[in-house]
C-alpha cells in the first residue's frame, strides 16, 4: 500500500518528535574558555544509520527510511530501537500514527526506554563537531606508560576513549565514543544498593572473562576500584562497579538501566577492551564533562606541575616551614592529621644533612565536581644521608585561597 500525504505528515510528526526533543535538549557542553562545542564523534555504531533514517523520514522518503532500517537490523539483529522504528514505518502504511511506538498493548515503560535511547543516541550524534581542539578537563597529565584513558558522561549516556599522545607532550587525543547505560537512579553513588553510578576517578583493576560470568554480563567485565580512597574519606560505600556488556539477546539497554555499572553493547566493549591496561587505565565518570581548549588545558596543568615541583624542591631544601606551606589546613594521611604530620617532618628533617627527591611517571587526573581537586600519583625516589627509599605515592591537591595545596598523601594503592 502506498503512503498517503496525510500518512506522511502524521508519520513525520510522530517519529520526528524524537529528533526535535533531542535537538531541543542538546544545550552547549560545559566548556571553560570557549563557547564552541568540543566533541569529535566517530562514525562507529548505529548512530550514523539512525541519523540517515530520521533524515529520510524528515524528507518524506519513508520507503527509503524503511529500507535503511531493515539494513540496520541486518547489521544489528538485536537492536530493539530499530525494530520499533520499523514497526511504526510498517504501521504507517495502513493507519495514522500519533506517537513514537504504536504497537498494540506495548508496555509503556518499554516504549519510554526506547524513546530515551533514541534521544540519547541522536542527541550525541547530532551535536557532534569537527573540531578536535578540545579535551576533557580531567585528563591533566597521563604517565608515559598509560596508553589510554576513558571519560564517561552520564547525562549524555556516552563513553569517550582518549589516547595518550606522548609525541605531543601527553596531549589526550580522541579515539572513539560509545553509547552506554548507567545507574537506574542516575549518578553520584553514595551508598550500597542505591542503584547509582559513582562519580569520580577510578581505574580498571582486573578482567573477568566470559567463561566466569553469566550471560547477563555479555562478552566480559572490567571491575573498577570503587570505592577509592576519596570515596571512603567522604563516607561513600558499596562495591561491584564494573564496565560490562549486555546479554546475548540484547544489543543495548536504556540509558538508565543498571544497578550502578557502566554497560556497553558487546561489540563496543570488545573494541574498548583491546585498549584497556589492567591497573593503569583510568575511568573518569562525570555527570557532565567539562571541556578545555588546548591553551587552557596546557595552562591549568602547567600551574599544577609548577606547584608539585616547588613542593619537591622545598622538600630538598630541608626548610621544613617552606615545605609545610604546601599542605592544606585540612591535610590528613590515613593515620595522621596536619599537626601530627608537621611534628614528624620536623623531627625527621632535623637529622638530614641533604635530601634529593626525584619524581617520575607523573599522573594528574582532576576529580569531576564543583570542588577543584586533582588526584596526583608518581614514582618517588627519595635519597638522603641516612635513608634511601622508592615508592609510588598518591596525593590529593585542592585549590585553597587561590593556591594548590595537598589535602591527602600516602602510598598509592596497587
Amino acid at each position: 500500500m502506498a503512503y498517503t500525504a496525510g500518512t506522511h505528515r502524521l508519520m513525520r510528526r510522530a517519529l520526528l518528535a524524537v529528533v526535535l526533543i533531542a535537538v531541543c535538549l542538546s544545550g552547549p557542553a560545559a566548556v571553560t574558555g570557549t563557547t564552541s562545542h568540543p566533541v569529535t564523534f566517530s562514525d562507529s555504531g548505529p548512530e550514523p544509520q539512525l541519523s540517515r533514517i530520521f533524515d529520510a523520514i524528515e524528507k518524506n522518503r519513508l520507503d527509503a527510511a524503511l529500507e535503511q532500517t531493515e539494513a540496520l537490523l541486518t547489521q544489528y539483529p538485536n537492536f530493539r530501537l530499530a525494530y520499533l522504528i520499523k514497526g511504526d514505518l510498517l504501521l504507517a502504511r495502513s493507519m495514522p500514527l500519533a506517537t513514537f511506538g504504536n504497537a498494540n498493548n506495548a508496555p509503556k515503560e518499554k516504549l519510554a526506554d526506547l524513546r530515551d535511547e533514541a534521544i540519547a543516541r541522536l542527541k550525541a550524534y547530532r551535536s557532534r563537531s569537527t573540531t578536535a581542539n578540545y579535551v576533557p578537563r580531567y585528563l591533566m597529565q597521563m604517565p608515559p606508560d598509560q596508553k589510554y584513558a576513558i571519560v564517561v558522561d552520564t547525562q549524555k549516556s556516552r563513553l569517550y576513549l582518549y589516547q595518550n599522545d606522548t609525541t605531543a607532550g601527553g596531549r589526550p587525543r580522541f579515539v572513539a565514543d560509545y553509547y552506554i547505560s548507567h545507574g537506574k537512579l542516575g549518578a553520584d553513588k553514595t551508598r550500597e544498593g542505591d542503584k547509582k553510578t559513582p562519580v569520580g576517578v577510578y581505574h580498571v583493576t582486573s578482567s573477568l572473562p566470559i567463561q566466569k560470568l553469566g550471560d547477563f554480563y555479555g562478552s566480559g567485565a572490567f571491575p573498577l576500584n570503587y570505592p577509592n580512597e576519596l570515596d571512603r574519606r567522604q563516607g561513600r560505600n558499596g562495591h561491584g562497579i564494573w564496565l560490562h556488556g549486555t546479554p546475548s539477546n540484547t544489543f543495548s539497554r536504556p540509558p538508565k538501566a543498571s544497578d550502578g555499572c557502566v554497560v556497553l553493547a558487546n561489540m563496543d566493549l570488545e573494541a574498548l577492551s583491546r585498549n584497556l591496561q589492567i591497573g593503569l587505565t583510568p575511568v573518569i565518570i562525570s555527570n557532565s564533562i567539562e571541556w578545555l581548549s588546548l591553551d587552557d588545558w596546557q595552562n591549568e596543568r602547567s600551574k599544577l606541575r609548577k606547584s608539585i615541583d616547588e613542593w619537591r624542591s622545598d622538600w630538598e631544601s630541608r626548610d621544613t616551614s617552606r615545605y609545610l606551606k604546601h599542605y592544606s589546613k585540612k591535610f590528613q594521611t590515613k593515620d595522621q592529621n596536619l599537626e601530627q604530620f608537621t611534628q614528624q617532618k620536623r623531627q625527621v628533617n632535623a637529622s638530614k644533612e641533604w635530601i634529593k627527591v626525584k619524581l617520575s611517571n607523573l599522573s594528574m587526573l582532576r576529580n569531576p565536581g564543583t570542588e577543584e581537586l586533582v588526584i596526583v600519583s608518581f614514582e618517588q625516589d627519595y635519597q638522603s644521608n641516612n635513608l634511601n627509599n622508592q615508592m609510588k605515592k598518591e596525593q590529593y591537591w585542592v585549590r585553597e585561597d587561590g593556591d594548590w595545596k595537598i589535602i591527602f598523601e600516602g602510598a598509592a594503592s596497587s
